[in-house]
């Protein structure tokens, strides 16, 4: 009979190099110098990444402003425009020699046309309130009279009053009824 062997003190052949690597821990993860190495590229790009978006910030809100104060240089160009037609009928009619009564009353019915049609396409509407209710947000009272009309009823427009895209340019001058005492 053959002695029996000790089988965990003789390992097989290509064994023992492996067994000794299982003994001492393999380091997977980076060293702590190389962690700090990445965080700081990361730091920096981040740095890098915010500080374009802060210069584009800033180039949109310079942008945004310069078309701004465009935007309120120009606002009435297309008016003026308009307005250049009327400044031209009012020199013509002046500019003639000898105009008779008809011809100045034709020539500034045309040019109040012009400036009525200026006056539209620019969204600026006339407040003529004569008979309407008076309404402080519209009209502007001068005085109240005692009328056969309606207490509050505008009866008199001694200057109409002109909207600007819904927005009050100038009340209505107005005067108003009172009731009769």
């Amino acid at each position: 009979m053959e002695p029996i062997q000790d089988q965990s003190s003789k390992a097989p052949l290509g064994t023992e190099e492996t067994s000794a690597s299982a003994d001492q821990p393999v380091d997977s993860t980076p060293s702590l110098e190389e962690m700090i190495r990445q965080a700081e590229l990361k730091a920096e790009e981040h740095h890098d990444a915010w500080l374009r978006a802060k210069a584009e910030t800033e180039n949109i809100r310079r942008r945004a402003q310069d078309d701004i104060a465009k935007a309120a240089k120009f606002a009435v160009e297309r008016f003026a425009g308009e307005l250049l037609a009327v400044k031209d009928s009012l020199e013509a009619a002046l500019a003639a020699e000898t105009p008779s009564i008809e011809s100045l009353k034709s020539g500034s019915e045309l040019t109040l046309k012009q400036l009525v049609a200026a006056f539209e396409k620019a969204n600026l509407r006339e407040i003529n309130p004569l008979g309407d209710k008076f309404d402080p947000n519209f009209h502007q009272a001068i005085s109240m009279v005692e009328s056969d009309q309606e207490a509050n009823t505008v009866v008199t427009v001694l200057q109409k009053g002109y909207l600007l895209a819904e927005r009050v340019l100038r009340p209505a001058l107005v005067i108003v009824a009172k009731a009769k005492s």
